[in-house]
């Protein structure tokens, strides 16, 4: 889709400014985020990806706003697959809830930059070899399987790579200094174990962006629309991550729905070889209809096992949580 250089510009300044907005205006003091401001944040985000569908509609016509439709579901289904994870992090941690929303901030801004990377990356190599998109199909193929297949996470830091890097170059204090990442003792500058939790953000968002990014090539390889769909997800993953904590542990086969997802996505890529193009329209089909029938089994059975299990609380609401299926 040859758009030009003005509407990467335009659509790049809108980020900006919201992202300047959120944290300048509507978030400039920490505090702790109730469920309902998250969740009038979650409409904002999901209205202004919808109201650009629309304007995508209007402007290139109903196929292009299909693929950016499609894309920006697949990310946003995925992108639950971080929250799991943020919890985890934020209880081991032990993160007071008002610094949490700092942390997701400057951590979905330092993930714009690392997917934006990636998906030109990713473009520029599909352009020049068209075989590597049987790699990926491939690869999601087994992401999918073995995300269906894998045990509990558990958070480890002291054997964590990422975090033990960090320990190598820079001095960690033992305590939180407010909402601060980086804080004085006795006249030297040290990270505070916010930094800590700020970097295991951004390696859990890492790797969950070589899963998810993939995934999008299958439904478009226009690099607009590959990351204007991506930075949407991202951009209302703060959001949802403060509406679906406390219930989080409801959504127990949802990593199957993902899984399947994933596999789907993987398949389509591959029977590209056999010249069979499967249409956006039933690639949107699939995915809706896979996530509402993970969504209703996993409510049915927490309401089956309501007052059954005992899990730990979750860190932001005090509410039952359950471990995920990824590793960081």
């Amino acid at each position: 889709m040859d758009i030009g250089i003005w509407p990467w510009v335009g659509f790049t300044v809108f980020v900006f400014a919201m992202l300047a907005l959120d944290l300048g205006v509507f978030h400039r003091n920490s505090h702790e985020v109730s469920v309902k401001e998250a969740a009038i944040w979650s409409v904002v985000w999901i209205s202004l990806a919808l109201s650009f569908n629309v304007g995508l509609y209007f402007w290139k016509g109903g196929d292009i706003a299909l693929k950016f439709l499609t894309g920006y579901l697949i990310e946003k289904s995925l992108s639950v697959d971080n929250i799991f994870v943020f919890v985890l992090i934020f209880s081991y941690f032990q993160v007071p809830a008002k610094y949490q929303h700092r942390v997701l901030f400057w951590g979905v801004f330092g993930a714009l930059v690392m997917r934006a990377i990636l998906i030109f990356v990713g473009a520029a190599l599909i352009e020049r070899f068209e075989w590597i998109i049987y790699i990926f199909g491939a690869f999601l193929i087994y992401t999918g399987i073995n995300m269906a297949r894998q045990g509990e996470t558990h958070i480890d830091p002291d054997t964590n790579p990422v975090v033990k890097f960090v320990r190598k170059i820079l001095p960690v204090s033992s305590q939180y200094n407010e909402d601060h990442f980086f804080t004085r003792n006795a006249g030297k500058l040290m990270a505070t174990p916010l930094f800590l939790v700020l970097v295991l953000v951004e390696a859990s968002d890492l790797i969950f962006a070589v899963d998810s990014i993939p995934a999008i090539f299958a439904v478009t390889t226009d690099t607009f629309l590959v990351y204007t769909s991506n930075v949407f997800a991202i951009l209302g993953l703060r959001s949802l991550y403060f509406v679906l904590a406390g219930v989080v542990d409801k959504f127990y086969y949802l990593k199957y729905g993902l899984a399947v997802i994933l596999t789907f996505v993987g398949v389509k890529m591959l029977v590209i070889a056999l010249g069979i193009h499967v249409p956006t329209y039933i690639s949107l089909g699939v995915i809706i209809g896979v996530l509402v029938i993970s969504v209703i089994a996993s409510l049915r059975r927490a309401k089956r096992l309501e007052g059954v299990d005992t899990p730990l609380d979750n860190p932001v609401t005090n509410q039952p949580v359950i471990k995920p299926d990824n590793q960081i």
